[in-house]
């Protein structure tokens, strides 16, 4: 029978242990608590006991999520509910590591990606499974990917921010779905907290004048057939509505309801969703022209389709407009914060944006205590007059 590797659990001890084959340190204090140490480096705290004449082990949780602490006491109570026959969450017995990575993707891909998700995202998750998670770690068992190996690949690939970033989030929302199903035990995404990279520019925000000057443009641009009407009015919307781009390029006409004054989306970022029309989008709309088997309010080149990129336009219309540096997701940011100066409460705005979380619309919230400093200040200027007469 192999020698068990006994050692004092400790912070100091755990990052000290090293091995060339996977291997269990058990704790001379608390019989039925370790530490399986990975080959690969990775470690994580576990509790054995027996009970009706079975063994059983149940990982507790990351070593470099738990303090030993911390560890010792799940152990312990993870321990007397083994010997008492009591039911755990998470976890394997000691004969399983739980499955791979590439294999729980194929489950997460089949019951949860493909059925629930858009297929932006699904085509997103896939790239990234396939051109980084499965390629690195699709051999591993899940539990043993730990924040070192995540934190290895992520700096790979610093010269695509973005796509390091999306990569973390994708693997991060993988293990989200295994501890909810309790493939792996709470506490053991090792993406949590991760530091990311800083990716794109600083949200924009357009001033009055700078409203003032891309609506003109527009319609400059348009007059002289240097834009399309279908792009123009596009801008127009986005400026007038706070929708996504796409919610607005895959605008169908059986979600206009131009008499209640509102677009009934079915299928926003975040599900059906209500938009409110003030009566200068409900005019821009209005004024499109639709044949009677047209499906699209803002139709593409191809019969059937919808207007897909805006980018060629977009790029004229802000280098004649003197905006180089606004995007287009700009303008939904642009319409939170007039709104915001207008007086609307982050709530109300989250609800006209289609935020699922308010916090998201949280972001806005140095815009409003700006707006809240001039009204302070304009309040105190008029008590002012009266008090120094």
């Amino acid at each position: 029978m192999a020698k068990l590797q006994q050692v004092t659990i400790s912070r100091r001890t755990v990052e000290k242990l090293s091995v060339e084959k996977d291997t269990v340190f058990w704790d001379r204090d608390l019989p039925g608590f370790g530490v399986r140490v990975y080959a690969t480096g990775s470690k994580v705290y576990v509790a054995q006991a027996r009970a009706g004449g079975h063994s059983r082990r149940v990982t507790i949780g990351r070593q470099d999520i738990l303090t030993p602490e911390e560890a010792r006491k799940r152990a312990a109570l993870v321990i007397s509910r083994l010997k008492s026959g009591q039911s755990t969450s998470g976890g394997g017995d000691s004969k399983s590591k739980g499955p791979t990575v590439a294999e729980f993707a194929r489950k997460y891909l089949a019951e949860h990606v493909e059925v629930r998700l858009k297929p932006n995202t699904i085509r997103d998750m896939c790239f990234d499974l396939n051109h980084h998670i499965l390629p690195a770690w699709g051999k591993l068992p899940m539990i043993s990917l730990d924040r070192k190996l995540v934190v290895a690949l992520h700096s790979t690939l610093y010269r695509t921010p973005a796509a390091a970033n999306r990569m973390v989030g994708s693997l991060s929302a993988m293990f989200s779905m295994a501890e909810s199903w309790d493939i792996v035990p709470e506490g053991t995404n090792p993406c949590r907290g991760m530091d990311l990279y800083r990716t794109g520019k600083a949200e924009r925000f357009l001033t009055e004048a700078e409203f003032k000057r891309l609506g003109q443009t527009v319609t400059d641009m348009e007059a002289d057939g240097k834009i399309q009407p279908g792009s123009a009015a596009a801008i127009r919307l986005l400026m007038l509505t706070g929708c996504r781009c796409n919610e607005i390029l895959r605008l169908r006409w059986d979600e206009v309801d131009l008499e209640r004054g509102e677009l009934r989306l079915q299928d926003s970022k975040t599900g059906q969703r209500t938009v409110p029309l003030s009566p200068a989008a409900a005019r821009v709309i209005a004024a499109r022209p639709r044949a009677h088997d047209d499906t699209w309010v803002i139709p593409g080149k191809h019969k059937g389709r919808p207007l897909s990129k805006m980018d060629r336009a977009w790029s004229r219309v802000r280098k004649r407009a003197g905006l180089e540096d606004v995007r287009l997701h700009d303008l939904r940011h642009s319409f939170a914060s007039r709104a915001l100066a207008l007086g609307e409460s982050l709530p109300m705005i989250s609800k006209l944006l289609g935020h699922a979380q308010i916090q998201t619309t949280a972001r806005y919230a140095h815009l409003a205590e700006h707006s809240v400093r001039k009204s302070a200040a304009r309040i105190a200027a008029s008590i002012g007059e009266d008090l120094f007469v």
